[in-house]
């Protein structure tokens, strides 16, 4: 195997885990949030829990699923932040874990001329390498925004890495 599709794949296997680490402290803040609270906005600037779910799933879609996936890009954005309820916890953890999974997929088993090659994506140019680390970005910071609204709601550590010491010091 050359060294180029030795750095693709290094680089999809990084952003799969990323992606599931993203995945896996969002299932941990939905377990804290009752039903009504994940259509709980801080304020009228603001977006839900399950807003910002629904908005990660559109844009999975559209950027890994329909772009990277060469699918039709059938996304209706302004309805992500819209809709106010009708959904329900188990729904939203539903949709989130489908929508990952078919974008990993897609990544993963993407052809290296698909990673490299540029096409238009939200009026973006922007290669399949691009759109990864766009997928991986914004997954992770409305991971952020949805951390920060739960550690408001409950005052409570999440306990992402309990059990792993965090202060160990870089080796070589």
């Amino acid at each position: 195997m050359n060294l180029d599709k030795i750095l693709v794949r290094e680089f999809i296997e990084n952003s799969v885990y990323r992606l599931d680490e993203n995945t896996r402290m969002i299932n941990t803040c939905l377990e804290e949030l009752s039903e009504d609270e994940i259509w709980l906005r801080p304020n009228t600037q603001s977006n839900s829990v399950a807003n910002l779910i629904l908005h990660l799933c559109g844009n999975i879609t559209q950027y890994a699923i329909s772009s990277l996936g060469q699918k039709t890009d059938v996304r209706e954005r302004d309805q992500e932040f819209a809709i106010q309820s009708g959904y329900t916890k188990s729904e939203v953890i539903q949709k989130l874990t489908e929508t990952v999974a078919m974008a990993k997929t897609i990544i993963k088993n993407a052809p290296i001329e698909q990673i490299v090659s540029k096409r238009l994506v939200q009026g973006f140019d922007l290669s399949g390498i691009g759109i990864i680390v766009h997928v991986v970005e914004h997954y992770s910071y409305h991971t952020g925004q949805i951390v920060f609204w739960v550690k408001q709601l409950k005052n409570k550590d999440l306990g992402f890495y309990n059990g792993i010491d965090l202060t160990i010091k870089n080796k070589g």
